[in-house]
């Protein structure tokens, strides 16, 4: 199943998504032409009768790395593609030029007045390596919004409410007994210890919520105080004191209590762009929701979906009981323009 391909009407105005085999006999039939390759698209020949169009929902699911775009037709996805960021490399980019720079400055050339006294940053600032995520992603968004009758937009503005992770009690006990809740504390500690064993290593086993300090013995449920154990460890451990259990690993202790209190290098990367991004969707005069990493998993785990980033994109927020249209996500890439290269996409 692919791809819904895009239909606009002479004026380029966006029509209702069809079937790939409904494009073809459009084109076959010589009333249409290809308007776009990436993404497909046609524009029709003959002026139509406008009917009511079935409104489509745009859902994003920023990422540090690649961000999951999809569109819903009611409670059919018939479109999704995957956007991946060159932030890494943007940033590398920048470091060799910093080398150089401080290289050049140590040579015996001519000397030449500081300059870092007339550099400011305007307020909202983001490097290079962050701005770069926005903005390929606002480049795509407001690309589909000409293609399809977009009128909502949905966002996963937080990757994990680390304010409730860190203090559940400020929303009352409904949220901190909550499912979701749970979603969010077990999320985040699984991406944070690579879904591994802190004690053992073991991957691909149930893995449970461990105390680092036990509760018996004074210990919060802090994040800072949790990790991630497999049963067999979580047992052993008990509440003993985390040094007496780890005494003979003592390099594996330090990296358990540095780790633990390390913040996501990744999510606070993504963090810091989102709010910008959301801002930017805002501008584009459509409503726009949003929701959090947590209740985008318990949406896709009940569904039963695979993990994959389109098929996040498609469960943030508020989601129904969804229709699988398309099971082959558009793949971009962005190359930048360092080497000649364009952004190109293509389908696999």
């Amino acid at each position: 199943m692919s791809n819904q391909v895009f239909v606009l009407d002479t004026n380029k105005q966006p029509l209702e998504p069809c079937s790939p085999t409904i494009a073809k006999k459009l084109l076959k039939a010589g009333k249409a032409a290809v308007f776009r390759q990436y993404p497909f698209t046609i524009i029709l020949k003959k002026v139509v009768d406008k009917q009511e169009l079935l409104p489509c929902q745009l859902k994003l699911d920023p990422g540090s790395k690649t961000t999951g775009i999809a569109i819903l037709e009611g409670n059919k996805l018939i479109w999704a593609a995957e956007l991946t960021h060159r932030g890494q490399q943007i940033k590398n980019d920048l470091e060799s030029r910093r080398s150089l720079r401080r290289g050049r400055r140590g040579r015996n050339t001519r000397y030449r007045q500081p300059r870092f006294l007339n550099r400011t940053r305007e307020s909202g600032w983001l490097p290079p390596s962050l701005e770069h995520r926005v903005l390929t992603t606002m480049t795509w968004v407001n690309k589909l919004i000409k293609l399809c009758p977009i009128n909502t937009i949905a966002m996963e503005l937080v990757r994990f409410d680390t304010q409730k992770l860190d203090l559940p009690e400020i929303s009352g006990t409904e949220y901190q007994q909550g499912t979701l809740y749970q979603y969010e504390i077990r999320e985040y500690l699984l991406l944070k210890f690579n879904r591994t064993c802190a004690y053992c290593g073991v991957k691909d086993v149930p893995l449970e919520v461990e105390h680092i300090q036990a509760k018996s013995k004074g210990g919060s449920n802090r994040v800072s105080n949790l990790t991630i154990a497999c049963v067999p460890c979580n047992q052993t451990k008990s509440n003993l004191d985390i040094k007496e259990f780890l005494r003979d690993k003592p390099s594996l202790l330090k990296r358990i209590l540095s780790q633990a209190k390390a913040p996501l290098k990744d999510a606070s990367a993504v963090n810091s762009t989102r709010w910008k991004l959301f801002n930017f969707l805002k501008e584009t005069g459509l409503p726009v929701t949003t929701g959090t990493g947590g209740q985008t998993k318990f949406n896709r785990t009940q569904q039963g979906l695979a993990k994959t980033h389109w098929l996040d994109a498609a469960c943030v927020g508020d989601t129904p009981k969804l229709e699988i249209v398309t099971n082959q996500p558009l793949l971009i890439k962005c190359s930048g323009h360092g080497k000649r290269q364009v952004i190109h996409a293509h389908y696999t």
